[in-house]
């Protein structure tokens, strides 16, 4: 997945700046997102703080570290099953 340009920190700050009472659209235009980009963002990082969004990212990056492992180890699992289920 393509990582955004723009930084957990930048992020909030863009959002922080909306909510202080900027114009969506002057918001947007001056960094160069997209209505829909912002909104997705909004919906993500309205109200967290930058350690919280830290630590959201860190979990996201450990979750998916974990999927992997799960999957690796259930496409092992179904190896064995089946080269013990074939008779020799």
């Amino acid at each position: 997945m393509k990582r955004s340009r723009f930084t957990d920190e930048q992020i909030i700050a863009i959002v922080k700046e909306q909510e202080a009472g900027a114009k969506t659209v002057d918001v947007c235009r001056k960094h160069g997102i997209s209505d829909a980009t912002f909104y997705k963002w909004k919906a993500k990082y309205g109200g967290l703080e930058v350690s919280e969004a830290k630590r959201l990212r860190a979990l996201e990056d450990e979750n998916s570290r974990l999927k992997k492992l799960l999957a690796d180890a259930m496409l092992d699992n179904a190896v064995l099953k089946e080269l013990a289920g074939k008779k020799w």
